[in-house]
């Protein structure tokens, strides 16, 4: 009977390492730029720094990623919240009507230990036009601010007015930018810039 106490024992521990996700990330900086020119914009509209998130961090990169080599949006109907299937995700075409909203929001809990919603505003495309257009903070926050809808979710206006977000995380990479909020703190905690090789 001991012995079945310990095999149990053993079995809900190894359960348990198997449902942690850990993530390791850093911010590139052009990632830091982007979040420092965040933060300074919502100051100047009065509003509170949102600590950087390393989960969230992790999602954005995941999807900046999966958007420039895989292309999910270049499906008639699909904009850059879709996913595609080459990875250990959940794949979707979200369309403008946002019924597949459902596939965002679970974003940082099928990635990450991040518990709640996860949020995304993106900048890019994947017309082939724009292949060798590398994205950068100024332009996509620039874009963004040009953009009721983005602009509401970076700000906490409209429909976003009664959020608190507790956790951001951003990405750059290629001709993609896109940031993450959500509004419970990140237990994984917070992410530093990239150490740059000195070789």
């Amino acid at each position: 009977m001991k012995h079945l106490g310990v095999l149990i024992l053993f079995i809900a521990f190894c359960f348990n390492l198997k449902a942690q996700k850990s993530v390791t990330a850093c911010l590139s900086k052009d990632e830091k730029n982007l979040y420092d020119l965040i933060m300074a914009y919502r100051k100047q509209n009065k509003l509170p720094v949102i600590p950087i998130s390393k989960s969230l961090t992790f999602v954005a990169q995941t999807h900046c990623k999966d958007l420039s080599e895989n292309k999910p949006d270049n499906v008639t109907g699909c904009n850059p919240h879709s996913w595609s299937n080459k990875g250990e995700w959940t794949a979707c075409c979200y369309t403008s009507d946002h019924k597949q909203a459902q596939c965002m929001w679970d974003k940082p809990r099928e990635l990450t230990n991040y518990k709640g919603n996860g949020y995304e505003i993106a900048f890019g495309s994947s017309d082939s036009r724009y292949d060798d257009y590398t994205a950068s903070s100024e332009s996509a926050l620039d874009a963004w601010k040009k953009s009721s809808g983005h602009n509401n979710v970076i700000l906490n206006k409209d429909i976003w007015k009664s959020q608190g977000w507790g956790a951001i995380g951003v990405a750059i990479y290629k001709g993609y930018s896109v940031v993450w909020f959500g509004e419970e703190a990140d237990e994984d905690g917070s992410i530093d810039e990239c150490e740059i090789s000195k070789n």
